[in-house]
């Protein structure tokens, strides 16, 4: 009970986030629930565009849960919002999302990491089918993989409202719920359950303590936020792995081979032929000489000239 309440509360602040702006304000309640009583209280500014909450509440045995955050309108129909749930072990949760709304549709989606690391996503919508009839589907997604599915409608009329819906997992499994809650009083809702809601509201500045039942419950208001008329919301780059460079391959040095100087053969030197042209024999002039004709041996010579 105490964590729906939270959620709705949570949920109100979508309404107002376009509203004026206004100083602090504080609330409170108490849930008297066949288990026991919760109380709880909160507080709330805003200013620009974006408004502030702190809340907690107190289980029957003492156990406290808070949760503190800030919704911004960026645009018409566009919110955004971020903040931190303590649950009552003093584990706690960081909550993100957007919101867009257009034709009597509002689509969110959001993002939760746990104090031990884990994560989870959601997404989900909510229609306005007419008057007093709204529909609703969403998944959550954990960081294992496994995910939850709900659909659930709700009709109002007078004052009352009727919900029933159903939740499925993963592996199959599927459970429904129902339920309806009727504004008796100014202030004052039962639930089919047996459980009775009284809400009180007043109006005050600096840190608001609020006293419910016979446990006070303090609840520090979050710092004053200034936010532009239309902020621009930048989300953080992602982390970047910043991998180490493989060491590079280099190829093997080239090898010097040192350059062949082919020496060119000395030129051949051929000497010319010389042909020497064949002798020409010139007899030398010869002076003739008449010889005597005379007897050789048995064989007469005539004179003749030599």
């Amino acid at each position: 009970m105490a964590k729906r309440l939270l959620i709705a509360a949570a949920g109100s602040l979508m309404l107002i986030a376009h509203a004026s702006a206004f100083a602090w304000s504080g609330g409170h309640f108490n849930a008297y629930t066949p288990r026991g009583e919760f109380s709880g209280g909160h507080a709330m500014s805003c200013g620009g565009g974006s408004c502030s909450h702190a809340g907690g509440a107190v289980g029957p045995w003492g156990r406290t849960a808070a949760n503190t955050g800030t919704v911004t309108r960026n645009a018409p129909g566009q919110f955004s919002n971020a903040g931190t749930a303590v649950g009552p072990n003093g584990r706690s949760v960081q909550h993100d999302g957007s919101t867009s709304c257009a034709g009597g549709t509002c689509d969110h989606t959001g993002d939760m990491t746990g104090s031990n690391g884990s994560t989870a996503s959601t997404n989900g919508s909510i229609t306005r089918d007419g008057a007093g009839q709204y529909s609703s589907s969403g998944t959550v997604t954990g960081g294992n993989g496994n995910s939850w599915n709900h659909a659930a409608g709700t009709n109002c009329a007078g004052s009352t409202c009727d919900r029933s819906g159903t939740v499925s997992n993963s592996y199959g499994g599927s459970v429904t719920h129902s339920g309806n809650a009727t504004r008796v009083a100014p202030g004052v809702v039962t639930t089919g359950g047996g459980a009775t809601v009284y809400h009180g509201a007043t109006v005050s500045t600096g840190s608001t303590a609020v006293i419910v039942g016979a446990t006070p419950i303090y609840v520090p208001p979050p710092p004053p936020v200034v936010v532009a008329p239309v902020p621009v919301v930048v989300p953080p780059p992602a982390p970047v792995a910043v991998v180490a460079p493989a060491p590079a391959v280099l190829p093997p040095p080239p090898v010097m081979v040192p350059p062949v100087v082919v020496t060119p053969p000395p030129p051949v030197r051929v000497a010319p032929v010389v042909v020497a042209p064949p002798p020409v024999y010139v007899a030398p002039a010869r002076v003739a000489v008449l010889v005597p004709g005379h007897w050789v041996g048995r064989v007469w010579v005539p004179a003749h000239y030599a």
